[in-house]
């Protein structure tokens, strides 16, 4: 069946957060001690939240920290929390600022052989708010941030939404993706045919077929 549509995750797939395996920016180490936690403390806090922070069940990055440091007993401090909140989205900001050549070159081609380009990232508030500035806004007919819609991947729904939003059925398209959330597991339980993203991150393994290079997703076009 032809390709009518390509859908994309975002982080690591488009944009990475990573130069030579580490992390482009961090924060200040003792941001979690002015909260009355420790790094590891914070951490375990921070992660046990994730599909509630992923799926809008916490619409926003001051309602998380609220919630943690409630359960905690520790007071919330205004000032400091706020500090955080602009920290992450600088920190969150620096991935927008150097997309690679050959994404925007990849997405340009799709987009000129008359394929429609979705988005579909597992994200919160404070991640995608550069997101609308960046070069990568005007390439997509359709985009999903998960908190939005109360739902993520790998959620069958997330996916069908995508294609319901670009007017296509899953048999008629792909999803590109780092792996990261089950995601490729998602998209072809939902019925559309996945591929692995393999340029930022190599550190996930699957049974699914590898793309080495952002340009690469022509040749899936090629023999459709």
């Amino acid at each position: 069946m032809r390709v009518r549509a390509a859908i994309f995750d975002l982080y690591e797939t488009l944009i990475t957060e990573f130069s030579d395996g580490k992390r482009i920016f961090r924060r200040q180490q003792d941001d979690p001690d002015r909260l009355g936690l420790s790094q590891d403390e914070f951490k375990r806090e921070w992660r046990a939240r994730q599909e509630r922070r992923m799926n809008g069940s916490f619409p926003t990055f001051h309602a998380v920290i609220r919630d943690i440091l409630e359960q905690r007993s520790l007071s919330y401090p205004h000032e400091h929390v706020e500090q955080l909140y602009r920290a992450r989205v600088e920190e969150k900001g620096l991935p927008f600022q150097s997309i690679r050549s050959d994404i925007l070159e990849m997405l340009d081609l799709l987009k000129k052989r008359g394929i429609k380009l979705g988005l579909i990232s597992n994200c919160t508030e404070e991640e995608v708010i550069h997101f609308g500035r960046s070069p990568l806004a005007s390439c997509f007919d359709e985009v999903i941030f998960s908190y939005e819609v109360g739902m993520a991947k790998p959620q069958k729904e997330i996916y069908l939404m995508a294609c319901e939003r670009l007017g296509v059925t899953p048999e008629e398209s792909i999803f590109v993706g780092d792996g990261g959330s089950d995601e490729l597991r998602g998209a072809r339980d939902a019925g559309l045919q996945p591929y692995h993203a393999y340029w930022f991150n190599t550190y996930i393994e699957s049974g699914f077929r590898k793309l080495h290079a952002p340009l690469e997703v022509q040749n899936i076009l090629d023999h459709h």
